[in-house]
């Protein structure tokens, strides 16, 4: 025994001499085996980058999310005093479907269908992105086997919002198990790659249970966060697009609404939507359309496109509105071209033509003109092109152009096809001095990791088809269609701010079959219009198609409550003045950048402003709102300076306004509702710094000042 024993020892004794001098075992080198027990790599997941509106307000924005596991196997229990498995899946399975998309039975038939040595299982699309409710209500139930791990999701916080143009991104899972977000329509697509970012990762020792070894070296690859992104969106001008369109289609239930919202001096779009929408968090109303009919499909413009024809007329000075011609009807080469009433309505003059919408006048006007010159003011105002907007697969219409009854069918906006696109750009010409802007809706990319501005876009010109002159004349031609006895945009007209436009009426090309569909309420109604019209700050384009209209309802009904709403609550938000007999009396801002704050404050007092200094005081670096901004009296002034800066109270500001003195000053302000404000977590005359969070509450006018309810009396139910 002892000779036994003895050998054994000296063979262990040389085995392990022999190990500790070479350093291998069984060939392999004990080192490297070490490491590849004890070394772990974790990964640093990048966030998504963000999407917000031009205010920094966000559109769509990563959030805390949660993926749900179920613990099958014996082993995890193993040493422990509580169950980390499942032990009684019928109970497990009620209460997940009580919180899960899956059905009970589905749920149940994976925790016991699954392969006999399966440690743990999940629950595919339906145990992801699960809510911190649901994943409260599991936690509380305390069941046995049942883990979360900590994932993102994409948030969409204004529900259905510009979803066509912003899209959605989802979570998905690749052949190697790997979860990534990806972005599937819209936006979210395009820039996928830059919002994305790159995952970091962090190279350390562990025990066996993956627990950092104390001492141990950490290598860590930092993760890049994916780019933000900015829009020329303003989120309250979309919200009163929704709010409205929300509206005519409960009313209306047309097949189709596009609207755009576009600033005439510099082309960025502050609102772009389109019906039937859908929410981009859950897809719900989401179709086989994916397009963003905006920018990726045509129209034959109707009756709006008579505008450009008259432009075009004034700038070659063919435009006469005293000289009359016969309407009704106007014969070439063949062909007919009738108004809209058929029989038309006498010998009338040229701006009266153009106020009832006649065709026939612009069949005269291409007479004087030359349709061949008038298919060149055409494509100068950007028709038959893309207006190159950010925003991928642009279509750029089709221009008909071989024959001159084309030519003259183009005139009235029938024939041809445009983008709404064009059409907007078309019309910043006409709202903007003469002056071409192509539109955009990228405000800025920003790095979020080193906050460099990566892309940085300004506002564009993209030609001058016709003179400030003709711009002006067309204004006011295209305010007589609202204002006069025969304008057919009468129904447009805004309360307190002046308006010119064009209505247009379009057939609609039959999907079954050769013509065009006919019947009530079977065409494309529109409206284009600009406001104030003397000089626009907003322009608005309208689209409804096929409207279920009442008995006495016509076309032009449910286009105009969508955009009287939309243009009169976007102008009173951007603190436009009115000009109606009511409006109070209205004064223009100096510029008091470079001042004394002292001096400036003392000026603005006796000026009949209300201004608020944001800072210490001394000399005014900024000043909102802008030299020579109209505003009523009593408006606020914000004045920027140095120094740390002494809360105001914001009671009765607007959105707007909040939205500024947060720009301006820095600070954390963080807003809850639309509207006005009503109260605010810290009080007048606080010093804080820029790391402690203000919460602002807004309420709309309808709510502050909704009236009580009288009290019933005897008397008042007698009277009654």
């Amino acid at each position: 025994m002892f000779l036994v024993y003895g050998g054994l020892f000296f063979l262990l004794f040389g085995r392990v001499l022999y190990i500790q001098a070479t350093g291998e075992a069984e060939g392999k080198a004990m080192a490297s085996m070490a490491e590849a027990k004890y070394a772990r790599e974790s990964t640093l997941t990048a966030d998504r980058g963000t999407i917000s509106d031009r205010n920094g307000e966000l559109i769509a924005a990563d959030t805390l999310s949660y993926r749900l596991i179920a613990v099958l196997s014996e082993k995890a229990s193993v040493d422990s005093k509580k169950q980390r498995h499942v032990t009684d899946f019928e109970k497990t399975a009620a209460v997940l479907a009580e919180n899960i998309p899956m059905e009970k039975e589905e749920i149940l038939s994976r925790l016991t269908d699954a392969k006999k040595g399966t440690y743990q299982v999940e629950f595919g699309k339906a145990g992801r992105d699960i809510s911190y409710g649901a994943f409260r209500n599991i936690k509380e139930q305390e069941l046995p086997g049942i883990i979360f791990v900590e994932d993102k999701k994409r948030f969409y916080p204004n529900g259905v919002f510009a979803s066509y143009l912003i899209g959605f991104a989802q979570r998905e899972e690749d052949a190697d198990g790997n979860v990534t977000t990806v972005g599937k329509m819209g936006l979210e697509s395009v820039y996928n790659k830059q919002l994305n970012g790159t995952d970091g990762k962090m190279n350390f020792k562990s025990d066996k249970w993956g627990i950092m070894l104390p001492k141990s070296e950490k290598k860590i690859v930092p993760a890049q966060d994916g780019y933000n992104i900015q829009l020329t969106i303003d989120k309250t001008i979309q919200n009163f697009v929704e709010d409205a369109m929300n509206s005519v289609e409960k009313e209306y239930s047309p097949k189709k609404m596009l609207v755009v919202v576009v600033n005439p001096k510099t082309g960025e779009i502050q609102a772009m939507s389109q019906r039937p929408a859908f929410h981009p968090s859950t897809r719900v109303g989401l179709t086989d359309n994916w397009l963003n009919q905006a920018v990726e499909t045509t129209i034959e413009p109707g009756s709006t496109m008579k505008m450009f024809t008259v432009a075009a007329a004034m700038e070659e000075n063919k435009w006469t509105p005293t000289d009359f011609y016969k309407s009704g009807q106007y014969k070439v080469y063949g062909d007919t071209v009738r108004d809209h009433n058929q029989t038309g309505w006498g010998y009338i003059s040229f701006l009266e033509g153009f106020q009832r919408s006649s065709n026939v006048s612009m069949a005269y006007l291409l007479e004087r003109m030359g349709d061949k010159k008038f298919m060149e003011y055409i494509r100068d105002f950007g028709f038959g092109e893309k207006t190159g907007i950010d925003l991928p697969h642009e279509a750029s219409g089709r221009l008909l152009d071989t024959y001159p009854i084309e030519r003259l069918t183009t005139s009235f906006g029938q024939g041809s096809t445009v983008t709404l696109m064009q059409m907007v750009q078309a019309a910043t010409a006409i709202a903007n001095d003469g002056v071409m802007m192509k539109p955009y809706v990228i405000d800025k990319i920003t790095n979020p990791n080193n906050d460099k501005v990566v892309q940085d876009k300004k506002p564009e010109e993209h030609g001058q088809p016709i003179s400030a002159g003709t711009a002006k004349q067309v204004r006011e031609l295209l305010a007589t269609t609202v204002t006069s006895e025969h304008g057919t945009g009468k129904k447009f007209a805004l309360n307190g701010y002046t308006l010119g436009g064009k209505t247009g009426t379009a057939e609609i090309p039959n999907p079954n079959g050769p013509g065009y569909l006919s019947g009530n309420g079977n065409y494309l109604y529109s409206f284009l219009g600009m406001a104030p019209a003397e000089d626009p700050q907003l322009l608005t384009y309208v689209v409804v198609q096929q409207p279920k209209l009442k008995v006495g309802e016509i076309g032009s009904d449910p286009v105009a409550k969508l955009f009287t709403s939309i243009m009169e609550n976007s102008l009173k938000y951007m603190n436009i003045v009115p000009n109606d007999e009511d409006a109070v009396e209205a004064s223009v801002l100096d510029d008091f950048t470079g001042e004394a704050s002292s001096k400036a404050i003392n000026r603005l007092q006796q000026d009949g402003f209300s201004p608020i200094l944001i800072g210490k005081g001394g000399k005014i670096n900024s000043q909102y709102p802008q030299k020579e901004s109209k505003l009523s009296l009593g408006s606020i002034v914000l004045l920027h300076t140095e120094g740390q800066t002494n809360l105001p109270d914001f009671t009765g500001w607007s959105k707007k306004m909040v939205l500024s003195f947060k720009l301006l000053s820095g600070l954390d302000i963080r807003i809850n509702g639309e509207g006005y404000v009503t109260e605010q977590s810290l009080s007048k005359g606080t010093v804080i710094g820029a790391d402690e969070p203000i919460v602002i509450q807004l309420q709309p006018p309808s709510i502050i000042h909704k009236p009580k309810e009288e009290e019933l009396t005897e008397e008042s139910i007698v009277g009654g």
